[in-house]
């Protein structure tokens, strides 16, 4: 976790410090070393957020991409009282979790039909067979008439069979943290869009700045979730 309440401010970890969770409010200690990233820890065992994850280096990268009130913003179901802490959610009221470990079909579908309006941002380099199977899968791939667009042909063959029937857009980044020539690939985010069209999955391959910028300024992925806005039963609590 990257934020704690500090007197009621949020704080990123320093050595020594105490905080308050913004989500469950429990007590947080800081760790700070330097073989991991700063970061807060429930001091007792908790049931705070069983969607969260452990932070990696890839996840703070993607956060640090947005600004500091849009990082781990805390929600709440109304109805039933459940809380979990959305990695980003943008003024656009966007939610883009960031997700780096392998994930049950059932979470996914718990995380999508709580947060509605959201995408998800996969690692593809936790998998180390993730990548040589998009590269094998290229044959998949057929043009549309729109740049940047592309049918699918047999989906699981291309992308983890976890995220083939996701209700909302799936962004692969094959990339991680590494820095190689800008011709490969990896340089790019691959898209796989929710539904099908003819049988055929719907993929978009966008650059990095054009996801950040477009999720910044809301222009993205507009017209994929707006059949998803419902009317609001979840309040930000931070």
């Amino acid at each position: 976790m990257k934020f704690a309440l500090v007197d009621n401010n949020r704080v990123e970890a320093f050595k020594g410090a105490k905080g308050i969770c913004p989500c469950c409010g429990s007590e947080l200690t800081a760790k700070c070393c330097t073989v991991r990233i700063n970061h807060w820890s429930h001091k007792k065992h908790s049931n705070c957020d069983p969607w969260w994850e452990n932070e990696t280096e890839w996840h703070r990268s993607w956060k640090n991409k947005y600004p500091d009130d849009w990082q781990e913003i805390a929600f709440q179901d109304e109805q039933t009282g459940e809380r979990h802490i959305a990695d980003v959610r943008t003024e656009h009221d966007l939610v883009i979790e960031l997700q780096h470990s392998p994930i049950e079909r059932q979470q996914r579908i718990s995380r999508e039909e709580f947060y509605e309006n959201m995408v998800w941002l996969v690692d593809g380099t936790q998998l180390k067979r993730d990548y040589p199977r998009f590269l094998k899968g290229q044959e998949n791939l057929h043009k549309t008439n729109r740049q940047g667009y592309f049918f699918v042909d047999f989906p699981d063959e291309v992308f983890p069979s976890a995220w083939i029937e996701s209700s909302v857009p799936v962004i692969f980044d094959f990339l991680g943290l590494e820095s190689i020539q800008d011709n490969d690939l990896r340089n790019y985010l691959y898209c796989l869009l929710p539904g099908r069209q003819n049988r055929k999955a719907i993929l978009i391959i966008i650059t990095r700045e054009l996801f950040i910028n477009g999720t910044i300024n809301g222009e993205l992925f507009k017209k994929q979730l707006e059949h998803q806005k419902q009317p609001a039963k979840k309040n930000s609590k931070a």
